[in-house]
């Protein structure tokens, strides 16, 4: 996969899908720093690996998820290489059987289209619908690498400044999960 260079809060050039530009107005806003590698679309966890070297952590997975009757909505943030069991997770979180959530309800709630599962989605969810879990292992990271609504760019935030100042904006507290 071809990458762009390692851009220090520089968003990328021309015109941005409105949910790209929105993700970047936030970080701006806040002022929370980031690094950046544009590339196509990074979309599978294969192609996140070559992301991953550039920007010298590993890619969150991020699951959009929902229970049976599509009423509960989440968001796990995952490392690549842990294994997924809707099992185990459904008891820690005490929901009925979870499932992927539907493309519609993607877009609805986080304004990301599949394969662009993010975090910084969590501002366009002004409802609170969306309920963010997260991997211990992700949690404790010093960085947090993810998608700005759009999987052609990829970031490298420090997951202090995710916690202190991007959650509080959007309102969203953090489940803390053992996968």
């Amino acid at each position: 996969m071809e990458l762009s260079p390692l851009y220090h809060n520089a968003r990328p050039e021309g015109e941005l899908p409105p949910q790209e530009a929105a993700a970047f107005a936030l970080l701006e806003e806040l002022g929370i720093d980031y690094d950046r590698v544009s590339s196509e679309p990074a979309d599978t966890m294969e192609k996140c690996s070559a992301v991953s070297q550039a920007l010298g952590v590993p890619i969150c997975k991020n699951l959009f998820l929902c229970n049976r009757q599509k009423t509960q909505f989440y968001l796990l943030c995952m490392g690549p290489d842990k294994p997924f069991h809707t099992k185990d997770l459904s008891r820690q979180i005490g929901s009925a059987r979870l499932s992927f959530a539907p493309e519609e309800n993607l877009w609805e709630l986080l304004r990301c289209t599949p394969g662009s599962a993010t975090i910084l989605g969590l501002m366009h969810d002004k409802e609170h619908r969306v309920r963010l879990l997260m991997e211990r292992e992700v949690y404790t990271a010093e960085y947090l690498s993810c998608h700005p609504c759009i999987c052609t760019s990829s970031l490298k935030l420090k997951m202090a400044d995710v916690l202190e100042r991007l959650l509080p904006c959007t309102g969203h507290e953090i489940t803390v999960v053992d996968l």
